[in-house]
């Protein structure tokens, strides 16, 4: 009973670090609890999935593609509170600007949105808008599927860097933000996996395992990068990954349809 209940807190810890979504009952958090939470990330990446795919449905029946595939992604910001996209937004304006392990660093703490986070992220949300506007417009049914399959992929690959990549820890460690940054065991990420495997359900596409290869591909890509010029990763590289690879999932998706 005493393993269910931590399971729990764990799966709660991680829903309130990465959604808006309200818990109702008192949570304990300890870096102990935040780091055994990462083996639930993907499954939030599901759960957040399933309401984006809601929610385009029920706006593709009552307006048209464009409209839902707008409505979706403010649906998406607001119920994780840009949790991702600040990231990625700090990692375009600290690689961007900066020069140098520490100048980066520096940069990348400033919570305030430079040129290169702003461009970024423009870029970012036409290039999703786009690609699912097209993907909507082969099968619209078939994209929701698509979209859980993506948050949840893109999730799981972003963990994986814990795995992978070494922790940079801040320069001002008074302001780092709480993370979970240490691998657990190989049971812990197959758990997390197995979240990937019910998504790959609602939409049996073995096709779809080559997008999931090469949004792994743009991990790998993004962690020698990372690893070059800091040593490592830091949360706001987890989130700049996440949203990457959901992107490259999409793409994936675009080209194996066209060419297989």
């Amino acid at each position: 009973m005493k393993a269910i209940k931590n399971e729990l807190i764990y799966f709660a810890t991680a829903l309130m670090f990465f959604t808006r979504i309200p818990i109702p009952f008192k949570v304990p958090y300890s870096g102990e609890i935040m780091n055994r939470s990462q083996k639930y990330f993907a499954w939030v990446g599901l759960l957040v999935g399933l309401v984006n795919a809601v929610v385009l449905y029920l706006s593709y029946h009552l307006f048209n593609l464009d409209i839902a595939i707008i409505l979706m992604m403010i649906s998406s910001v607001l119920l994780t509170g840009a949790f991702h996209e600040d990231g990625f937004t700090d990692v375009c304006d600290s690689f961007g600007g900066g020069y140098g392990k520490e100048k980066i660093l520096t940069i990348m703490k400033d919570s305030r949105v430079g040129a290169y986070g702003a461009v970024g992220i423009v870029l970012l949300f036409a290039l999703k808008f786009f690609s699912l506007q097209a993907l909507g417009n082969v099968d619209v049914l078939q994209t929701m599927g698509i979209i859980v399959l993506a948050h949840t992929a893109s999730r799981f690959i972003s963990g994986t860097m814990i795995y992978t990549h070494r922790y940079v820890t801040d320069i001002d460690v008074s302001k780092s933000k709480p993370l979970a940054n240490k691998p657990l065991d190989g049971g812990a990420l197959v758990i997390s996996f197995i979240s990937v495997l019910v998504s790959f359900l609602l939409i049996p596409d073995w096709r779809l395992i080559l997008a999931f290869a090469l949004a792994y591909l743009g991990k790998v890509g993004m962690g020698w990068y990372f690893k070059k010029h800091i040593g490592g990763y830091t949360g706001d590289c987890l989130g700049f990954v996440q949203q990457v690879t959901e992107v490259l999932f999409y793409l994936g998706t675009m080209i194996v349809w066209k060419f297989i």
